[in-house]
Parts: structure tokens; sequence; C-alpha cells
């Protein structure tokens, strides 16, 4: 397969399960997979866009409340687009976290800056896991569902991932503050 663009990708998947509209998949991204994917309105309509003049998606007017809205529904094209993507062999796993890039950097500054950048990390990271793990409670009981199973792993990953993360801040944190020789900075 060309090299695809993850935001259609991450469309499709939510297709897949229903019918949305661009804000609803916005709402998605957000409150179901922003732990390990992104994506914004910025990048969304274009996508969105794209997959329709692609074949992948099609998309219907709807009236709600009064208000006119976008719906969207994923294609059978769509579909097997998603399913030959989800097939493939490679996978792009990326690790950015702009934390690491300014402790890797952190000689630029203050022992002090270090660790609040660590700290700072650690709040949204114990935040992030109050999360994951009330999805995992909800989902665990849930799992007869092949979707539910899949949304359970994926949230496990992230439990598992972030406590691993607190640990490291927690170490990283007495490492910084232990070490004399570098006091006078």
């Amino acid at each position: 397969m060309a090299r695809v663009k993850r935001i259609n990708m991450v469309i499709l998947g939510l297709l897949n399960h229903e019918d949305l509209t661009g804000y609803d998949i916005k709402k998605r991204i957000d409150s179901s997979i922003s732990f390990f994917w992104n994506g914004s309105f910025g990048n969304i309509y274009p996508a969105l866009k794209e997959l329709e003049n692609d074949s992948f998606i099609l998309s219907s007017n709807d009236s709600v409340g009064g208000r006119e809205r976008i719906v969207y529904h994923i294609t059978q094209n769509g579909k097997m687009h998603l399913k030959e993507w989800i097939s493939e062999q490679q996978a792009v796993n990326e690790l950015r976290y702009e934390t690491l890039l300014k402790l890797f950097f952190a000689k630029g500054a203050d022992k002090k800056t270090a660790v609040h950048n660590i700290e700072l990390f650690e709040d949204r990271i114990k935040k992030d896991l109050s999360i994951l793990k009330m999805h995992c409670n909800t989902l665990k009981d849930n799992l007869n569902s092949e979707d539910h199973m899949y949304f359970y792993l994926t949230a496990l990953f992230g439990v598992e991932s972030y406590e691993a993360y607190l640990k490291w801040c927690d170490k990283a944190k007495k490492m910084i503050n232990a070490n004399d020789q570098f006091k006078g900075r």
C-alpha cells in the first residue's frame, strides 16, 4: 500500500464503528485515542474531503434539533482500505516527548528547571493514567465484544506504559537531585 496519512486511517477506523460528523470524530479522538494519537480540526476536515474524493467515505446532510450537519459513512471501499492498512506488516511507532527533548538539552538551564519539567510531565501522566484506568475498568466487564477487547488492550497498554513513566519520573528526579557534582549550576 502506498504511503497513507495516519489521520485518514483514524477517521476510517472511527467510521467503521459508527457514522459521525467531523465534530464527532474530533470528540472521539479526544476521548478515546488521544493517549496515543492526536488529531485537530485542521487535519480532520481536509482528510474527510480527501477520503470522500477517494470514495472511501460518503457524506450526507442530516438535521438534528433544527441544525444542519454533515454525517460521514464509511463505504465498502473504505472498509477494504482500512483492512489492508491494518494487515500491513510494517507500522511506524514514534516516540516524541518534548519533555525528554528538554531533558536531553537540560545542561542549557539548571537542575531546578529539569526537575520542574519532569514534574509537569508527571502531573499530566497521572491525570491521563486515572482516565485510562477508568476506561480499563469499564471495558474489562464487556470483553465479550471483540471491539471492547481491542479497546481494552489498547487502554491496558496505556496504563502499563504510564505506570512505567511514573516510575521513571521518580527515578529521574532523585538522580538529578542527588547528583552533587552539578550543585553549582
